[in-house]
């Protein structure tokens, strides 16, 4: 019997209270970060049942969703926005819960905040009723996106009921190419085994180009775990994620660190260690991606034309619908297609890297004037890194605005929709029909191919705007 351990494993199993037999685990939840959406049916459960929060200082608040990105100052016009904003603050206040509303300076996309401000650690398992929680994985912690009912169990009781999942790694060994990011690297194997290839899997990410990575770009990977169908996704935890980790406001301090990193460095996977499933991907084969479809699988390297419908998985039928939705033809070249909307931003590609890469793009260009962009930063963190670093005044010189930080367009909950038949180069994670406003078309990439759009007014490979550059 193989004794050897992997890095979700080793989490897992910590974290296990009790094991039910032929049945689920009870997992110990380290952290719970609540938002305005999924949390209001939860806690009206607990107030009904006359319990309180069990490990209130374990639970974290902020409000994102439902949030507007202008004039955060005002009250929020619609009802229901406003009516789920006003019940998070009261149900925090009344249970003891940190809350991070409009106007705190901490506010932001729960999952851009909680690493900003070190509750997101290694080892640590963490739950929040929002489906890209896996970007916290990338610290080396098991975390995954939970129902409402969910939310309420572990308000309650700090665990939750859950069967272990099967393991997966996947290794992406070599270099990435110019103008590749990391969005392109979660894109491109989205592409490759399909929005279901790992269903019934916590992933791992390992090779080369993953230790490469910077955090940033390792929590863009892990939040489109989901997109592919699996639990959630991680990186082990090395010296890089130590570094951005240390002295955060709700990390460890004096022994209780050198506890932890202790704790911390036992995590990666043991040599030997086996798991149920292993990929591996050549990092050369991977170009800038843009998808031309209805889901995050839908993608191509940005030069090559839409498939054939024969060449697809998934039946013939579902593929023409959602070719016939965008409005695209099978054999099409996504470049030169012409495009009405931009949006950086999201708990995919709202951190201050990706302004950096967006705004190395457009400097020295205009924005093309039939395009509207939606620059949205994932916290005032973010929006105060892109003012010191003087990326704004680069971004105003080149005809874009900057908005206020919250979900934004990646959803259409809030005022920022995507009119009807419109098509959209967003940086966030989801191509659904209708995803980011009734009707809207949705063609997901990174924020360098979101930057060529918005300058060029056009699907426009970023690399060759770079060779200009350089030129």
């Amino acid at each position: 019997m193989n004794t050897k351990k992997t890095l979700f494993d080793k989490v897992w199993d910590s974290h296990v209270v009790q094991h039910i037999e032929n049945g689920p685990d009870v997992l110990f939840i380290d952290r719970h970060m609540v938002h305005e959406v999924t949390s209001p049916v939860a806690f009206l459960g607990i107030k009904n049942r006359g319990i309180k929060v069990l490990h209130p200082e374990k639970t974290f608040a902020t409000a994102d969703h439902n949030t507007p990105t202008i004039n955060q100052h005002l009250p929020v016009e619609d009802p229901l926005s406003a009516n789920q904003l006003r019940m998070l603050e009261e149900n925090s206040n009344e249970f003891g819960i940190s809350y991070w509303g409009l106007g705190h300076e901490k506010n932001g996309i729960v999952h851009v905040v909680g690493p900003e401000y070190g509750i997101t650690q290694p080892g640590a398992t963490i739950v929040c009723g929002d489906s890209h929680t896996s970007t916290h994985g990338a610290f080396g912690a098991i975390a995954f996106g939970i129902g409402t009912s969910e939310v309420e169990m572990v308000l309650a009781t700090q665990c939750i009921m859950q069967t272990k999942p099967k393991s997966m790694r996947i290794n992406v060994e070599g270099s990435l190419n110019k103008g590749v990011t990391p969005k392109d690297v979660a894109l491109y194997i989205i592409s490759q085994l399909t929005t279901s290839g790992a269903t019934g899997y916590f992933v791992e990410y390992a090779g080369q180009v993953f230790r490469d990575m910077t955090m940033e770009g390792r929590m863009t990977v892990c939040n489109l775990s989901i997109e592919m169908g699996a639990r959630g996704g991680m990186i082990a935890p090395d010296e890089k994620t130590f570094e951005y980790v240390k002295g955060r406001e709700f990390t460890p301090t004096g022994e209780a660190w050198d506890k932890a990193m202790a704790y911390w460095k036992s995590l990666p996977t043991e040599e030997g260690a086996e798991f149920d499933k292993e990929i591996t991907f050549n990092a050369a084969d991977i170009e800038p991606m843009i998808t031309y479809g209805t889901n995050p699988g839908m993608g191509i390297g940005i030069t090559h034309g839409i498939p054939q419908a024969e060449a697809v998985e998934g039946g013939v039928a579902t593929y023409k619908k959602s070719l016939q939705y965008m409005n695209f033809s099978e054999g099409d070249s996504m470049m030169g297609k012409p495009i009405d909307f931009v949006f950086l931003g999201s708990c995919t590609n709202g951190r201050i890297e990706d302004f950096r890469l967006f705004t190395s793009l457009v400097k020295g260009r205009q924005k093309a004037p039939n395009v509207t962009a939606w620059l949205v930063p994932g916290s005032h963190r973010v929006e105060k890194a892109i003012k010191d670093e003087g990326l704004l005044a680069i971004l105003n010189e080149a005809g874009f605005e900057l908005r206020e930080p919250g979900c934004s367009a990646c959803l259409a909950m809030n005022d920022d929709k995507v009119p009807a038949g419109k098509y959209a180069v967003s940086t966030s994670n989801r191509n659904f029909e209708g995803r980011q406003g009734p009707g809207s078309r949705t063609l997901l990439a990174s924020p360098l191919v979101a930057a060529a759009a918005a300058v060029t007014g056009k699907v426009t490979d970023p690399r060759d705007l770079m060779e200009l550059e350089t030129a």
